[in-house]
């Protein structure tokens, strides 16, 4: 369609419609219909608009506020799931749990760790780092195919005992005798004592140690 005039005041009309729109960064049925109405108006009488072509512009307005109610619908679902996914982890609080994770907290002098192995492996190195990153120890582990477990005794590789409250992370290198990687993840276990819901997924606390709930493994007791 060509429009060959458009009055001062539809001018005014239409651009005040789309400055609202702009504001608003919604397209409202009050805003749609002005425009249609404008469009109308001041068509072309030699080269009216089609048929199609208003029919096409209904249904593409149909279409948008569709999309609009989808989009809340889907909003609330998010909304609802999240409170549900956040229900569940309450359920976790006093129970001990195994998940996928590299970080676990001295405590009595010590600090257990598992990796799992998807084949039997010729050689498992495993260093524990402190918070800081730096290395603190330095060993070797058992390489069963499947679950395997290490306890650090706290100590040092100078043999020093370390204190009590600090958060260490273990690294496990493990190699078939191919020299291939068969390492599939490392785990902690241990007592979930709360929940953090600060973020979209959320984390619980296990042994001082903020854990994914998407990464729990299972429960041991």
């Amino acid at each position: 369609m060509t429009v060959s005039a458009v009055s001062s005041a539809t001018t005014a009309t239409t651009t005040s419609s789309s400055s609202s729109t702009s504001s608003n960064s919604t397209l409202t049925s009050s805003d749609f219909l002005t425009l249609l109405v404008s469009e109308l108006q001041n068509q072309n009488p030699l080269d009216a608009t089609s048929t199609t072509d208003l029919v096409n512009q209904l249904t593409s307005y149909a279409n948008f506020t569709s999309q609009q109610s989808i989009n809340s619908n889907l909003s609330s679902l998010a909304s609802s799931f999240s409170s549900l996914v956040t229900l569940n982890s309450v359920n976790y609080i006093g129970h001990t749990v195994e998940a996928k994770s590299d970080t676990a907290t001295l405590s009595n002098g010590a600090a257990t760790y598992g990796y799992s192995l998807s084949s039997t492996a010729s050689d498992v190195s495993i260093s524990i780092s402190d918070s800081s990153g730096n290395v603190v120890y330095t060993g070797t582990g058992t390489g069963n195919s499947g679950s395997n477990s290490f306890t650090w005794d706290g100590k040092d590789s100078s043999g020093n005992q370390l204190s009590d409250g600090g958060k260490y992370t273990i690294s496990v290198t493990a190699t078939d005798t191919a020299g291939n990687s068969v390492l599939n993840y490392t785990t902690v276990s241990g007592t979930v004592t709360g929940i953090d819901t600060s973020t979209s997924t959320p984390s619980l606390t296990v042994n001082g140690v903020a854990v994914s709930a998407a990464n729990i493994l299972g429960v041991t007791s």
